[in-house]
């Protein structure tokens, strides 16, 4: 019997020590360790490379979809969650595993053997971008971005955007004069932001509408978005059209 490295994560007390509880009843189950948030549980997956993370999705510093995002799909994930209709879903549509607090040891139970099975399967988690989005419910977008540089993370408020830039597999994300990258889509990232605030004005770039500062004519077709650092960003017809358009309605 292969044995599952089984990770708590979780910042309850008592939701820590129902499922250590639980899961010592498990044969083929090892809890290698628990965490009480975000940013001690992207180290402990790194260190201890668990199979299966039990993750609370309501936790101080990094959420439980932050935390994801960080470590990656390829770990198994069973949410620990209190009531939320939209997250409840989300997961259900996803038909990723969930508990909902309280939880006995019957749900436990089912949600365990389905995690076996996604293990022996080797099914990814599906994409934290749209578990995110259809979690949030209607009219609620992106607050702010997590981004693993090696052993740092950094958070960014989604407010102190200047604007993103498509690169390949990966968007750089300009703020402040500096530039992370982070490996996403720009539109998955734009399907996550406020379409009032944010708006893509060429197929490789997504300005902040509050950073811009002019429009300058630049070629027949495209023109530049000049932003309130100085920023030069190409804004192409279709995306000046989108930007009138936007700039209008306000």
């Amino acid at each position: 019997m292969k044995q599952i490295r089984a990770l708590i994560v979780d910042d309850e007390d008592l939701a820590r020590q129902i499922l250590r509880e639980y899961l010592s009843e498990e044969r083929d189950v090892e809890v290698v360790g628990e965490c009480t948030n975000g940013f001690d549980a992207v180290k402990a997956v790194t260190e201890l490379k668990p199979d299966l993370l039990f993750l609370d999705v309501q936790m101080p510093k990094l959420d439980g979809f932050e935390v994801l995002d960080l470590v990656g799909t390829e770990i198994a994930v069973v949410f620990v969650t209190a009531y939320d209709q939209y997250a409840m879903k989300a997961f259900d549509a996803a038909a990723v595993d969930y508990l909902l607090k309280p939880f006995e040891l019957e749900r436990f139970r089912t949600a365990l053997q389905r995690s076996r099975r996604r293990l022996e399967e080797k099914t990814p988690s599906p994409a934290v971008d749209d578990l995110r989005r259809a979690a949030s419910g209607p009219g609620q977008h992106l607050q702010r971005i997590v981004i693993r540089d090696n052993a740092r993370v950094h958070i960014i408020p989604v407010d102190q955007l200047d604007y993103v830039e498509a690169e390949d597999d990966y968007i750089g994300l300009h703020t402040g004069g500096k530039k992370y990258l982070k490996q996403q889509t720009i539109s998955s990232l734009e399907a996550s932001l406020d379409p009032a605030r944010f708006i893509r004005v060429h197929r490789s770039f997504i300005i902040n509408l509050d950073k811009l500062g002019k429009i300058e004519p630049y070629t027949k077709d495209t023109k530049l978005a000049v932003l309130t650092d100085g920023s030069q960003v190409p804004v192409s017809r279709a995306g000046y059209m989108r930007l009138r358009e936007l700039v209008d309605s306000k």
